[in-house]
């Protein structure tokens, strides 16, 4: 019985902590983002950087294999056909990806 009482002491106290910790960091968050919120507006239009620039990065790379798979010799028993179905199928995916917000 003692056992049990100790326990539950035990877990009250790790929840009472726990709650205090949070309380006491929750007013320091929203005063934060309401001082860099001014700030914000002029820090895009300073730089303004591609929406999705590994994903164009991505394109231009399976573009170059693509172009490298056209020029290669052989048919690689119809693989190397299929290889580049595959990519034009994955550039216009991630064309896709890039056109999104």
């Amino acid at each position: 019985m003692k056992r049990i009482g100790f326990l539950s002491l035990v877990i009250l106290a790790m929840l009472l902590l726990t709650l205090a910790f949070s309380a006491a960091a929750s007013p320091k968050a929203p005063a934060a983002a309401v001082a860099a919120a001014p700030a914000s507006p002029a820090a895009p239009a300073a730089s303004p950087m591609p929406p999705h620039p590994r994903v164009h990065e991505a394109i231009e790379a399976m573009r170059n294999a693509r172009e490298h798979l056209e020029h290669a010799e052989g048919e690689f028993h119809g693989h190397r056909a299929k290889a580049i179905e595959h990519l034009d199928r994955a550039i216009h995916e991630a064309e896709e990806c890039e056109r999104e917000p």
